[in-house]
């Protein structure tokens, strides 16, 4: 089994090396198991539930005060599963999962997801406050329920991170008075977890994410949409983290793949995808590929993105 999992493209952590413990962890989980699709579930599980990354505990936090998560599967032979929009649900890629193999869709979302959730056995109803969430979301002042001040909040608060260094309006030049762009939201906003796992010619990859903070309530970003925040043939697989919106109309992960199946191998697959987002985008963004020969590679345009890897 050879797995490659990433925590996430942004600002440097303030816990660096229980951050790479715990993605040390979740390759080593993965690699107990006897197939990708299990693999690569059983990694991103591991960091759902650790609240040091913006997936499951410790998701971001959206304008109506709810933590909603996404997630998204695909394999080499085309098989996808995606969720979203999920609030109370910590496992988001189990739920991909299951609408990967019992239905005939490849996505759900909302409450009928997580009822969805519910009768195939993921727990449902969960706390996924963290510390620091609850301490960043106390300073927000959120909006009323009026749709239209939600609106307005979001267009004042929601970031888009250009920097991706957790600067904001700090950063430099930028002046609060004339910047029209909203302020940083959170250094763990961009902390989405995923990974790419094979063997032999079995091949999968999976996404998951808490989201962006301060984004509209229901927001969903590229993380499930499929070639955005995951992509796999048989050529191999990606993961992508950063700006959401960014990644999704680039279609970042199906990028990145599309030079693997044109013969470039995972670790220029992972750079030249991250080039050519880099020159088309302004956001940030970091990615993970593992090829159909067992190569890795990984590539990213913010300060820092960790990750870990099995080859056995």
């Amino acid at each position: 089994m050879q797995i490659i999992a990433h925590g996430g493209a942004g600002s440097p952590p303030d816990e660096p090396a229980d951050r790479q413990a715990v993605l040390d962890e979740a390759v080593a989980r993965g690699a107990e198991e006897s197939d990708p699709v299990a693999a690569v579930c059983a990694a991103v599980r591991v960091l759902e539930i650790d609240p040091a990354f913006n997936a499951g505990v410790g998701g971001a936090v959206q304008s109506d005060g709810t933590v909603r998560t996404d997630a998204g599967l695909m394999t080499a032979d085309g098989e996808v599963g995606a969720a979203g929009a999920m609030p109370a649900v910590c496992h988001a890629v189990s739920v991909a999962r299951a609408v990967m193999t019992e239905t005939p869709h490849v996505m759900l979302a909302g409450e009928r997801a997580v009822a969805f959730a519910g009768a195939v056995g993921v727990e449902t109803g969960l706390d996924l406050w963290a510390d620091r969430t609850r301490e960043r979301w106390g300073e927000a002042e959120p909006p009323t329920d009026d749709a239209e001040a939600h609106l307005q909040w979001v267009r004042e608060h929601f970031a888009s991170d250009e920097n991706g260094d957790g600067s904001g309006d700090e950063g430099g030049d930028s002046d609060p008075e004339t910047d029209d762009r909203p302020a940083r939201a959170d250094p763990h906003d961009h902390d989405t977890v995923g990974a790419v796992t094979r063997a032999g010619d079995e091949i999968a990859a999976a996404t998951s994410t808490g989201g962006r903070w301060l984004a509209l309530a229901g927001r969903v970003g590229d993380v499930p949409q499929v070639g955005a925040g995951f992509y796999a043939s048989e050529a191999g697989g990606a993961s992508a983290t950063g700006a959401g919106e960014d990644i999704a109309r680039e279609g970042l992960a199906r990028r990145a793949v599309g030079l693997l199946e044109r013969g470039a191998d995972a670790e220029a697959a992972a750079r030249l995808a991250i080039d050519e987002f880099d020159e088309a985008a302004e956001g940030d963004a970091g990615i993970v590929v593992l090829d159909a020969d067992g190569g890795t590679g990984e590539a990213y345009n913010s300060p820092a993105m960790q990750t870990a890897r099995v080859n056995d």
